[in-house]
């Protein structure tokens, strides 16, 4: 049986961070600072993840690769010099590890005043490999620019942002259930774990899809991931990231409102979406 870690914390607001947050693809055309960089890698070499899957991130910078060293985002990010990618290794609970892990250090960055962007698609795979080292039986799913935001957006982020409807999220009726799937779940029934949902809710994700859905059974949120049959391997991989990520809000957050709880797999008894791919579920602590 899959075994669950203990996930402390983190040290700053963090609803407030998820709120603040906003995908940056315009900054200023300068490096990180010493004393930013510093503060950034050291809070990451302090996190983890609750299935215990090790997420190694890779500090990649325009100012230090060398003359020939590319790093190509296909114009859709300005300025930014420096950039973090990911890779894992290929093994259960990967994708929701990078999701989870990476999107606590997004939200310290925000705490921070900093910008950020997930990307998946929009870059260079081979630019960066040439700036990494991937290790045997790894993947590499991901990348982010970190920088300082420019006051105003490019045109081109305006038109992609406004394409992704980056501001719009489903309405609870849409992602939590009741029981089963045939019940939707009240913001009132949510109980203690209204915030914890509404910052779920909130989570960014690939083209703005939100590709999850939630079941409250009694003392129990069940996350399922939300795609078709036949999907290819790497967008399957992608949701499974963006479910890490709503996980890492939820988490998070109740944590932070004195709510404990573990992560656990259950046999689910209800019937469920075809579309609907169960992945585990969180068992709050009953007082």
């Amino acid at each position: 049986m899959m075994k669950f870690n203990e996930t402390e914390k983190m040290p700053f607001d963090v609803a407030k961070a998820i709120r603040e947050r906003e995908s940056t693809r315009t900054f200023e055309p300068k490096p990180l600072s010493p004393e930013d960089k510093a503060a950034l890698l050291g809070f990451y070499e302090s996190q983890t993840n609750p299935f215990g899957v090790e997420v190694r991130v890779q500090y990649v910078s325009k100012e230090t690769g060398g003359e020939n060293v590319k790093l190509g985002t296909y114009g859709t990010i300005k300025g930014a010099k420096d950039f973090l990618a990911l890779t894992v290794k290929d093994q259960p609970f990967a994708m929701e590890a990078v999701g989870y892990q990476f999107e606590n250090f997004v939200l310290k960055a925000t705490d921070m005043g900093l910008g950020t962007v997930w990307l998946a698609a929009t870059f260079s795979r081979k630019d960066f490999e040439r700036s990494m080292e991937i290790k045997d039986g790894e993947l590499f799913p991901c990348i982010c620019p970190i920088g300082y935001p420019l006051g105003r957006r490019s045109i081109l982020e305006r038109v992609t942002r406004a394409s992704l409807g980056s501001k719009n999220r489903k309405a609870w009726s849409k992602i939590f259930f009741d029981g089963d799937f045939d019940h939707p779940l009240s913001e009132n029934a949510s109980g203690a774990y209204r915030n914890a949902l509404e910052m779920l809710r909130l989570a960014p994700s690939a083209t703005n899809s939100q590709p999850w859905a939630v079941v409250k059974e009694g003392n129990e949120f069940h996350f399922f991931n939300d795609y078709k049959a036949g999907v290819s391997s790497d967008v399957e991989k992608i949701k499974h990231v963006d479910l890490g990520i709503a996980l890492s809000h939820f988490h998070q957050t109740a944590l932070q409102d004195g709510l404990n709880g573990k992560f656990e797999i259950r046999d689910i008894k209800f019937d469920f979406p075809e579309n609907m791919h169960y992945v585990l579920s969180f068992c709050a602590s009953v007082s």
